[in-house]
């Protein structure tokens, strides 16, 4: 009995080593949690009283702004206990609208949830903008401590951006060092202070300034979406995709993003105290699987108002038509640590494949006197198939350290060849083809 005990524990031992050692990891090796690996989808029918917004006064009228009927009606479902507002088919417009607790919004089939164009549509209250805390513009659908709070169904909600993206162009002709705040413009959804957020199979398109906007949430699942905004014609200035801010456990899977400006941008706070303000912090344990990428300036950005973000994997995904695949942006002005990057079993074409440079817009160091150091640190692509003009846009910077960057399995066509491996401390080179050479 005593030898059957000790075998029992020794394939006990085995079993618990080998699924240790196929426990999914993090960068840092952190285990990735089951939280992640569940894609499952909201019902409907699960979301509590359903709230179809044309039983309840509102009109089928697309011209006609209904801002505070809507409202109104999240009121009484939020006092009642909760539930979901639904859009049925048709296109009706409003201005900004807050979700209160245990409300949800759903979009049914050729529903349209379009913004009004008149910023007086959205009165300024308490909000995140650029890394910083004042008082802004709303979104059009905004949510502040709304835990469990949801966006479903296959309907769209359209910013009508096209009023604010004239006057954003006007305003920067006559003045092309205007920043992005000197124009007054609505995004289409921000999120402030929630957990357990899920957004699935709508359509977010022509926002007016940011698309999605999270700050200091957790648990986020983005699942399905389709996030538009044009950059040809009359284009959409600073309509970033998904823009993380102070946020932590956060899945984006199966998702399409073309837009204007960065498709996933982590932010988190700016200025060369932007370390020590208790309003900024960092991201971290962030998956981005399995997505889509038309045109973006990049399709995974650091910055450019953002101090620490940790444990981030870009996997499996396509990328068509962007600026830039991972993009560390180092302000000047700015205390930053971006580590335990992993991007990999990428496929397409990018203007430049891993940028690095300083970014000195609207640079400000106040009153300190010295200039920041940042770090990038653990950086790791591999199993790529890339089409670029430049893949190594690493440029040297006194302020910035760089280290154990690691290139593997790459396949890689660019016009321009030269990598400077001496910008980088601890630069490993394994398996990796430029231009169908082997680089040493």
């Amino acid at each position: 009995m005593r030898k059957i005990l000790v075998v029992l524990a020794f394939i006990g031992g085995l079993n618990f080593c080998f699924s240790q050692q196929n426990q999914e990891s993090f960068p840092d090796g952190t285990p990735v949690g089951d939280w992640f690996k569940n894609y499952q989808k909201l019902q409907l029918k699960d979301l509590g009283k359903q709230y179809r917004i044309t039983d309840f006064g509102v009109k089928q009228d697309s011209t006609v702004i209904q801002t505070e009927v809507i409202q109104a009606l999240i009121d009484q479902a939020s006092a009642n206990g909760g539930g979901v507002i639904v859009i049925p088919k048709g296109v009706f417009l409003s201005g900004a609208l807050f979700f209160k607790s245990k409300t949800a919004l759903y979009l049914a089939k050729g529903a349209v949830l379009k913004g009004s164009d008149n910023i007086i549509d959205y009165p300024i209250r308490a909000s995140r903008i650029e890394g910083q805390n004042l008082d802004y513009f709303p979104a059009l659908v905004n949510a502040y401590g709304v835990d469990r709070f949801s966006i479903s169904g296959e309907g769209t909600i359209n910013g009508n951006g096209k009023k604010f993206w004239e006057a954003f162009w006007k305003r920067r002709s006559e003045n092309p060092d205007c920043t992005n705040l000197e124009v007054s413009r609505p995004r289409l959804v921000f999120v402030w202070n929630c957990n357990d957020v899920q957004f699935q199979d709508v359509k977010l398109i022509n926002s007016g300034f940011w698309t999605n906007h999270f700050y200091k949430c957790n648990n986020i699942k983005l699942l399905n979406l389709y996030i538009f905004s044009p950059h040809v014609g009359i284009k959409a200035p600073s309509t970033d995709a998904v823009d993380l801010d102070v946020c932590e456990n956060v899945l984006i899977k199966n998702c399409y993003m073309s837009v204007n400006d960065d498709a996933v941008a982590l932010k988190g706070g700016k200025g060369p105290y932007a370390d020590k303000d208790q309003n900024n912090g960092p991201n971290k344990n962030i998956i981005i699987e399995d997505c889509a990428f038309g045109f973006c300036h990049s399709a995974l950005t650091n910055g450019s108002e953002a101090i620490h973000n940790r444990n981030i994997i870009f996997r499996n995904s396509k990328i068509e038509g962007a600026s830039r695949l991972l993009w560390l942006k180092m302000r000047p002005d700015t205390p930053q640590r971006y580590e335990y990057i992993l991007v990999e079993n990428i496929k397409g074409q990018a203007e430049t494949g891993l940028a690095i440079f300083a970014w000195r817009q609207f640079y400000d160091l106040k009153d300190r006197q010295d200039i920041p150091l940042s770090y990038g640190d653990y950086i790791t692509l591999k199993n790529m198939d890339l089409k670029c003009t430049n893949f190594y846009g690493v440029e040297k910077d006194p302020n910035v350290r760089l280290s154990n960057f690691r290139f593997e399995n790459l396949n890689i066509e660019s016009s321009k060849t030269k990598i400077d491996k001496s910008i980088i401390n601890g630069i490993i080179f394994k398996n990796v083809y430029l231009n169908k050479a082997l680089v040493e």
